[in-house]
């Protein structure tokens, strides 16, 4: 009898280990530069016009690999002046990474770091109990709103803190992603976890029409290498399954006939294509760009 499925978030340890298997196996960080060389500078291009200090607020930072990318384009684009970037991350091993990061990267002279080791729900309420509602120039949410309790409501409060000139930039799965198509079909068997959401841009865009928000959306073709998920007893293969269910031990815990389905989906042309011998996940990203 298989032991019963558990959320992949339940073991912090193996989370983090197939989520950077993941980034490595996937082109998840490499779209995203190229959108951030790309198209970012005209995003920023006036969120600090004629300001001293530019306030960027970092909601689920993670490491900071792709901050250190955004807080680049900022002083480029307002070259001297001050930046006061907040992050907010809830894992405190990210933090002492993005700390590393910070102390190794030259160049970041007027640029001054708070982390707050708390969710996005923790500061919320902080800030509310300290009847604090600081503005900010630049928001930017990025893969993180599978872990929030209540999307709109997170959307709404950190929307309501943007300046006049201020741009929310919400990066998470395409809804004609992967991820889509397997969480459609198979949320109700993967196990629940009231940590994680299976939300896509498809679902932000109804919040975001239905509240009246502005936004402009920008697409990022993505793919991850799971080939290694149909080599029976492959760790790596193991690793990835984990991730992409959100489960630990899917392929020792789910149910022969869900584990069969699930392998058999992933093959399908809706979730992944096969090229040069390699089955390759539709991991594409959606950019969203929030007007104040």
């Amino acid at each position: 009898m298989a032991s019963p499925m558990r959320s992949l978030l339940t073991d912090p340890s193996r989370y983090v280990q197939s989520f950077r298997l993941f980034l490595t196996n996937s082109t998840e960080h490499q779209c995203m530069r190229e959108f951030m060389e790309g198209q970012l500078p005209a995003v920023i291009a006036s969120i600090g016009n004629g300001k001293s200090t530019i306030n960027i607020l970092s909601v689920g930072g993670g490491a900071g690999e792709i901050d250190l990318l955004i807080l680049s384009k900022v002083q480029a684009r307002y070259p001297g002046v001050t930046i006061r970037n907040d992050v907010i991350e809830p894992s405190a091993d990210q933090i002492f990474k993005y700390k590393e990061r910070v102390a190794e990267t030259s160049n970041l002279e007027n640029v001054k770091f708070t982390w707050h080791e708390e969710t996005a729900y923790e500061y919320e309420s902080r800030m509310n109990s300290e009847k604090k509602s600081k503005k900010w120039d630049f928001i930017h949410m990025i893969q993180m709103l599978y872990y929030v309790k209540d999307v709109p409501a997170t959307i709404r409060y950190f929307h309501g803190l943007l300046e006049a000139q201020a741009k929310l930039l919400i990066i998470l799965v395409s809804g004609t992603s992967g991820w889509e198509m397997l969480w459609k079909k198979y949320r109700s068997s993967f196990p629940l976890n009231d940590l994680c959401l299976y939300v896509s841009s498809a679902d932000i865009k109804r919040i975001l029409d239905s509240a009246g928000l502005k936004y402009q959306l920008h697409e990022l073709p993505s793919h991850m290498d799971i080939t290694s998920c149909f080599i029976e007893g492959n760790k790596d293969g193991e690793l990835l399954l984990d991730f992409l269910t959100e489960t630990c031990e899917f392929s020792k815990t789910a149910p022969p006939e869900l584990k069969r389905q699930v392998m058999e989906e992933l093959r399908k042309p809706e979730c992944s294509e096969e090229r040069d011998g390699k089955v390759l996940f539709n991991n594409n990203l959606s950019v969203i760009v929030i007007e104040p």
